[in-house]
């Protein structure tokens, strides 16, 4: 009888442990090729450009071991120092009006009205529209002359429009308004599906208590929008210190400098300059300077929510 048992019990073990291995090597297969991509794409390229960071490479000759000059040499760069400061503005400005944006356009498109689902396909597509076509269409629209941009405010008493991307003066908030109008569809719909998630139970009882719109979207919605608020400000953050496409596509950076941000800078070290070692050296002080942000970030988010 007992070695019956024994014999039961093992029988039972082995299955176990292959139903074991079985779902281990399952969720292995679902999360390898994502792993292989991240490992091929992400972590070795960040590793060589570690390496390289304290390295002299053009691309062409022997690498030469160069120490800390190459952030030496970044930091004495005016260009650099002033792509730090833009890309700070860039961001403050991106992160602030898209969410003010993205949230205001969530609770209005939030409440039942005629044609309420056109209004959001219409706010959500710059998102999925094409970077090029997209930078086209605001060039035309940013034209100093005869764009309809600079007729209308001629049109409304303004003497003197903007130049716009032809000006030094004005060629960011340019871009920053594109950006602006590129990105808030896509994090309106994060705002909407918060809003959705909030019962409906906290509206009727406020309502009962005789609170004002106002008074139950600050003191109730708001506070239970802080979990999506910190998503949409930390994806933005991230977001805005990368940006480069939409520069790229609608400046290059100019005119002159007046549009260079860390990530161009590191781009015209990399393939006009062939400074490799200094790109990779530009390209971790971007990388510590975005790792720093989102700490904080997390740090206070965990401050608040406690």
């Amino acid at each position: 009888m007992a070695k019956a048992i024994n014999y039961s019990t093992a029988v039972v073990g082995k299955k176990g442990l292959s139903l074991s291995i079985r779902n281990t090597l399952m969720g292995l297969s679902f999360i390898l090729p994502n792993f292989i991509g991240f490992l091929i794409f992400v972590l070795i390229p960040v590793g060589f450009s570690l390496i390289l960071s304290f390295m002299n490479w053009d691309g062409f000759t022997a690498m030469t071991f160069n120490g800390l000059k190459n952030f030496a040499a970044v930091f004495r760069e005016s260009v650099f120092r002033q792509s730090i400061g833009r890309t700070f503005v860039y961001t403050i400005a991106c992160v602030g009006f898209t969410t003010f944006a993205a949230l205001g356009m969530a609770v209005l498109l939030n409440r039942k009205f005629m044609a309420r689902d056109f209004f959001r396909s219409a706010i959500f597509f710059p998102h999925v529209a094409s970077i090029v076509s997209v930078a086209v269409v605001w060039r035309l629209l940013f034209m100093r002359d005869i764009g309809p941009i600079n007729v209308f405010l001629g049109f409304i008493g303004v003497a003197n429009p903007p130049g716009w991307f032809a000006s030094t003066r004005w060629a960011l908030p340019g871009v920053i308004i594109v950006a602006i109008w590129k990105s808030m569809g896509y994090y309106m719909i994060v705002y909407l599906a918060a809003l959705q998630n909030i019962p409906r139970e906290l509206q009727e009882a406020a309502s009962i208590d005789g609170a004002t719109g106002f008074q139950y979207f600050w003191r109730i919605c708001f506070p239970l929008l802080s979990p999506a608020t910190f998503f949409v400000v930390l994806m933005l953050t991230i977001g805005s210190f990368k940006s480069f496409d939409i520069i790229f596509a609608l400046t290059e950076g100019g005119p002159g400098t007046a549009t260079t941000l860390i990530s161009n800078y590191i781009y015209n070290k990399a393939f006009i300059s062939f400074n490799y070692g200094q790109t990779s050296a530009a390209a971790m002080i971007l990388f510590v300077i975005v790792g720093i942000l989102t700490f904080t970030q997390f740090r206070v988010e965990k401050k608040l929510s406690n």
